[in-house]
Parts: structure tokens; sequence; C-alpha cells
């Protein structure tokens, strides 16, 4: 007996002229995906990989200026050594395969997250293609690599500290501002619209501190099922709401 798919909700249509500057979304689901299909959940990594570089390059073609994805959080690390390693292995190959793209699609590529405790050849990649990015001016792609929200805002309490003890600024200058500087995301505006695939619905210490205003758009769809027809699905989510940042 076959199985039919459950039929989607048509794709509504995207205002392009009007899309937010940030879309940042955390790319869930990998294991999952590979769990129903009876594959090793490295294989799930791998086709997450995929869609990636798919949606990354689409954000490209439409104008997005800012995509930012979770990629590897601080808590990660207590996954089996086999999948962290097959997802170092996967960033390490994305990484020398965008080097080689960059100057032809114009992609600024920044990390965000501590590379300290990373492999010394995909830190030295990551730093690598930060400078490499310097020289251009497209969509910005900020990758976060051993990234969580609550550490993040941490380390910029010891930075603002640590500039305050040394007579650089003082505790009254101290505005939201001035914090942000302090941050993985310095110079970057907060995100508009954060992106949740795979049916969990929560921030998962993802942009604790940038996420103050963002919209939300949650959906089942897992990671590497993730389409451009539910990116405009969250899109036209995004559009239809109505942002008053704390007003009437």
């Amino acid at each position: 007996m076959a199985f039919l798919k459950p039929k989607q909700a048509p794709v509504p249509q995207v205002d392009f002229e009007r899309l937010p500057r940030h879309v940042a979304i955390i790319m869930d689901g990998n294991g999952r995906w590979a769990k129903k299909r009876g594959l090793p959940r490295t294989a799930g990594h791998a086709a997450g990989a995929e869609t990636f570089r798919t949606i990354a390059t689409y954000c490209k073609d439409i104008g997005l200026e800012y995509l930012t994805v979770y990629a590897f959080s601080t808590e990660n690390w207590k996954r089996p050594a086999e999948e962290v390693s097959a997802i170092m292995g996967l960033l390490k190959k994305y990484l020398l395969e965008a080097i080689g793209r960059m100057e032809r699609d114009r992609v600024k590529m920044k990390f965000f997250g501590d590379l300290t405790p990373l492999p010394r050849e995909l830190r030295e990649l990551c730093e690598r293609t930060e400078e490499i990015a310097k020289h251009y001016d497209g969509v910005q792609v900020n990758i976060c690599l051993n990234y969580g929200g609550r550490d993040e805002i941490i380390r910029a309490c010891k930075a603002f500290a640590a500039a305050c003890a040394a007579g650089e600024t003082a505790p009254g200058f101290l505005d939201e501002a001035a914090f942000g500087q302090y941050l993985f995301s310095a110079g970057v505006p907060d995100p508009d619209l954060i992106i949740r695939p795979s049916g969990e619905v929560r921030i998962s210490n993802f942009l604790l501190w940038q996420s103050a205003y963002a919209e939300f758009y949650f959906t089942d769809v897992l990671w590497p099922d993730f389409s451009k027809d539910e990116l405009h699905r969250a899109l036209a989510a995004y559009q239809s709401r109505s942002r008053r940042f704390g007003g009437v």
C-alpha cells in the first residue's frame, strides 16, 4: 500500500522589496532525519550541510544582507566523538570550497564563537576565510561555531570589566550600544527573523542578547528537508507581522 505525503499549504508570495535585513537559522533535525531513514547521524549532518549550501546561496541571490546559522554549540561537545569529528570534517570541507568561490560569489564570512578548542587546521581555515572576506561587500554569512549565547554574554562582561580596569572606559559609559561592541556580533544588526526547523520550539542558547525583538518562525520540517519554499513561508510569515518593538 502506497503512503501519500501530507498535503502542504501553498507557498505564499514574498515581497522581495521588503525582506528582513538579517535572518538567523537554528539548523536542527539532522540526526532525526538520518534516523528516520535508517542512516547514521553523520549522514544527516552531511545532508544538512548541503541544505545550508543551497539556502545560503539562495539568500545571496535574493539580496539578503545577513544570514547567521547555528552550526555547533558549546553544548554539542557532549555528543559522541565520531559525530563531533564528522561535523568538524564537514565544516573543513565547506570552508575549503567556500574559499575557492568567495571571489566569484562576493560572500563575506564571519564566525561567532570561541574557536580556540577547534582542531588547529579548522581554526586556521576559519581565520583565513575571515581575512579574505574583509575585501568583499556582498552578503555576510555568520557561522556560529562553538557558540553559546550565555557564554557570549559572560565573555562580553569580562571584556568590558577588563577595559574598565585598564582605564579604557568606565562603568558609567555602559549602555546597550556599548555592550554590543563586546559581543561576537559587534557591527552586525540584530536578527529580524529567527527560523527553527525540526519541530522544537525553543531558542537553545542562540543569540540570547540579539534576539530580544526578533520574530520567530517554527516548522516541523527537519533541516535537511528545508527548502526554498519553506524559506518563503518563513519570510511571508515575517512580512505579515507588525513589529512594534514594545510600542503600540
